[in-house]
C-alpha cells in the first residue's frame, strides 16, 4: 500500500485548515496502515503523526513507519490536544461524523485558541476509488468466501438449523485464511427468508425451502460481500418465479454498471424489473453500496441517497435486488463488482443461476 501517496492527496485537500485530525478507524487505517483499535492521525501538508497508546507502540512502528509516532500518555483526546498545541496550528479540521460531542468539548477546553472546523467525507472521497493493492485484497477475500460457501453448501441438508449453516460457513472462511467474517452471517430459510437481515435461528430447514445466505470474508481489513439463494430440493412454482424475477432484476442493474452512469440508474434498472412484475412493495432496500475497508461505504446505489454518485473506473459496489414476501419466502442475489473502462468485472463469482441442493 502506498500510504505516503494517500497522505499527500489528503494534505492537498486541506484548503482552509492548517491540519486535519483523522479518528475514524477505517480512515486511520487507510492513511496510515495502522490496524489497532485506538489511535488518531494528525496530518499537515509536510508531515503526519500517529497518536496511540502503549498497547500499540510496537504495532504502530511496524505498520506505519512513514508517520511520526506520538505516544499517548493520558486520554487520546488529551494527547491529541497537547500535540496540536505543540505544533502551534490555528485551524484544525476534524471528522464531524466520527468525533463525539464529549471528545470535541475536551479538545476545545484544552485548545481555546484553536479553531476546530468540522469536515465530513475527506478521506472517504479518496477511498471510493480503489487502487490495485485494494482490488487484490478485495478479490482475495471474495475468493476465500466463495471457497468456503462451496464447502458449506456441500454439507447443507434438510433438517439442519439455520444456525448450523452460519457457523459452518464462518468456520470455513477462517480455515481458508480469512481474518474473520465481514459481518454476522445471514442464513434464513423458508418463511424466515422474508427477513432481509434476519439472524440465523434454531429453525430447522425443510424440504422445498429457499435458503438465503448473505456472507463475506475479510483480508487485511478489506471485505467481501455476496448473497446467494438456493432451493432445498424441489421448490414451489411461486418460489421459482420470484427467483427468476430477482435474477433478471440483478442482470438489469449490472447491465448499467459502467463509468459515467449515475448510481441511481443502476438502482432504477433493477427496481423496474421488480416493479413491472408486481412486487415493487416487497423490495424496500437500496440496490447496492460500496465495499472496501467497510462492508457498507460509498458509493451508494440508491434512489434515496443524498448524493447520487456517478460511477467511475476503480469504484467497487454491490448489486443486490431482492423480493421478500412476508411469512412466505424471500430471494436476494448479490454480487460485488469493480467498475472498469469497459463496464465491470465481478469480484464475487458464485453463479447466480437456479440451484437445488
Amino acid at each position: 500500500m502506498n500510504y505516503e501517496t494517500r497522505l499527500t492527496r489528503l494534505a492537498a485537500s486541506l484548503e482552509d485548515v492548517d491540519a486535519m485530525l483523522i479518528t475514524g478507524a477505517e480512515n486511520v487505517r487507510y492513511v496510515s496502515g495502522f490496524s489497532g483499535s485506538s489511535g488518531a492521525v494528525l496530518v499537515r501538508p509536510e508531515q503526519g503523526w500517529l497518536i496511540t497508546d502503549f498497547r500499540y507502540w510496537e504495532q504502530a512502528e511496524r505498520e506505519a513507519p512513514h508517520l511520526t509516532l506520538v505516544r499517548q500518555r493520558e486520554a487520546l483526546w488529551q494527547s491529541v490536544a497537547e500535540h496540536v498545541l505543540e505544533l502551534g496550528v490555528e485551524r484544525v479540521g476534524f471528522e464531524a461524523d466520527k468525533v463525539s460531542v464529549d471528545y470535541w468539548q475536551h479538545l476545545q477546553a484544552i485548545t481555546p485558541k484553536v479553531a476546530w472546523q468540522p469536515k465530513v467525507g475527506l478521506v472517504e472521497s479518496l477511498r471510493v476509488i480503489k487502487d490495485q493493492d485494494e482490488l487484490r485484497l478485495l478479490t482475495e477475500a471474495a475468493d476465500i468466501a466463495a471457497q468456503a460457501l462451496a464447502a458449506t453448501l456441500a454439507r447443507v441438508r434438510v433438517g439442519m438449523q439455520e444456525w448450523d449453516v452460519a457457523v459452518e460457513l464462518e468456520a470455513q472462511m477462517r480455515r481458508l485464511g480469512s481474518d474473520g467474517p465481514s459481518f454476522d452471517t445471514i442464513a434464513v430459510a423458508g418463511p424466515r427468508a422474508s427477513l432481509p437481515h434476519g439472524k440465523p435461528s434454531r429453525r430447522r430447514i425443510e424440504a422445498g425451502d429457499l435458503l438465503t445466505i448473505d456472507y463475506g470474508a475479510t483480508t487485511r481489513g478489506y471485505h467481501s460481500d455476496e448473497t446467494v439463494t438456493v432451493a432445498m430440493g424441489e421448490a414451489s412454482a411461486e418460489a421459482r418465479a420470484v427467483y427468476e424475477i430477482v435474477r433478471l432484476a440483478q442482470a438489469a442493474g449490472l447491465d448499467q454498471v459502467r463509468p459515467g452512469v449515475a448510481a441511481s440508474t443502476v438502482d432504477a434498472a433493477a427496481r423496474a424489473v421488480i416493479n413491472d412484475a408486481g412486487h415493487g412493495e416487497f423490495f424496500g432496500h437500496s440496490t447496492g453500496h460500496g465495499v472496501g475497508l467497510e462492508v457498507h461505504e460509498a458509493p451508494w446505489v440508491s434512489q434515496k441517497s443524498a448524493t447520487d454518485w456517478t460511477l467511475a473506473e476503480g469504484m467497487v459496489l454491490t448489486v443486490e435486488p431482492g423480493i421478500y414476501l412476508p411469512g412466505r419466502l424471500g430471494v436476494r442475489l448479490e454480487d460485488t463488482v469493480v467498475v472498469t473502462s469497459a463496464g465491470y468485472n465481478r469480484v464475487t463469482k458464485t453463479d447466480k443461476g437456479w440451484r437445488e441442493l
